[in-house]
């Protein structure tokens, strides 16, 4: 039998979703796979199931529905998971578009790697009214961060996972964080930890267009903090006392040292702007280090996160 391929689209009220859909039916296919879409709906109603059945008659992919409600982000992708049977399973969002050869390019790299997971950048495309540092700064877009040569977390918006390998098989995103976010921070730094090896495909591009709600640098500061705290919660979870007290002083000192940089560069926005961020993100964890409570960024009532 051929390998089989699921991509997974969790969704809450986005209009965006019906460009996503089609946006994978247009695509370049891996050849020797069988490829499917499933689409969990994460609201109360069954509100995209219209679109989604309509979408469903219309593609050349079969699509599969599930209804999850709960407004909860990580009950949709174990939703995902637990309806997927496939091989492999990729995870788009949904207000993103896949480019021609997304998937091919997804596939490619993990058939030359081995990796348990494969990530692939996500490039945020900027409407008119965006800032002009922002767009030159380009501080939407998306890419895997290396520590010492590798991959240690990853991210679901452009994700592909090979769901036999031991660090992966029977994993589940937490519902505890499904409505702050960081699930898949969480989820990927679990799957390194079990020895699962992540791997990047560079030209495995997919699109997102940043909404005026997000064009904003209280948006961006939002969302870094949030980071920061995800981030201090995983380091305080492996560390002991005197080791916390550690990365408690780590963090202090790196917020310090951006928000000096950031003083420095004040009349050049776009380094001024990305240290500020940077010195944000490490003041989020140190609110995850003493365990302060998460910001809520999931379940609005716009879309799957605070924007």
């Amino acid at each position: 039998m051929m390998p089989s391929i699921d991509i997974c689209v969790c969704t809450f009220r986005r209009r965006e979703l019906a460009d996503t859909l089609r946006s994978l039916a247009a695509m370049e296919l891996p050849e020797g796979y069988r490829i499917g879409i499933i689409c969990a709906d994460n609201d109360e109603e069954p509100s995209a199931q219209p679109l989604v059945s309509d979408l469903a008659r219309e593609l050349s992919l079969p699509v599969q529905y599930v209804h999850c409600p709960a407004r909860n982000i990580s009950l949709a992708r174990n939703a995902c998971l637990d309806t997927s049977s496939a091989d492999f399973v990729a995870f788009i969002d949904d207000d993103e578009k896949a480019t021609g050869a997304w998937l091919k390019r997804l596939v490619e790299t993990a058939q030359a790697t081995d990796a348990d997971v494969v990530l692939g950048p996500v490039k945020a495309r900027y409407g008119e009214g965006a800032p002009g540092w922002m767009q030159v700064g380009d501080f939407h877009s998306t890419y895997p961060v290396f520590v010492q040569r590798e991959i240690r977390t990853g991210y679901t918006c452009n994700a592909l996972l090979s769901m036999g390998a031991p660090s992966i098989a029977g994993r589940r995103f937490s519902l505890e964080r499904g409505q702050s976010g960081g699930e898949d921070t969480e989820f990927f730094d679990q799957v390194h930890g079990a020895g699962g090896r992540i791997a990047y495909a560079p030209d495995a591009w997919v699109e997102e267009s940043v909404p005026s709600a997000r064009a904003s640098f209280a948006w961006l500061a939002k969302r870094r903090f949030r980071v920061g705290q995800t981030h201090g919660r995983l380091l305080a979870s492996k560390r002991s006392g005197v080791g916390r007290v550690g990365e408690l002083a780590r963090a202090l000192a790196k917020a310090g040292y951006c928000f000096t940089a950031a003083g420095l560069s004040a009349f050049q926005p776009v380094s001024r702007n990305r240290s500020l961020l940077r010195g944000v993100m490490h003041l989020g964890v140190l609110s995850g280090l003493v365990g302060a409570r998460e910001l809520q960024l999931y379940g609005s009532v716009g879309g799957q996160d605070a924007a």
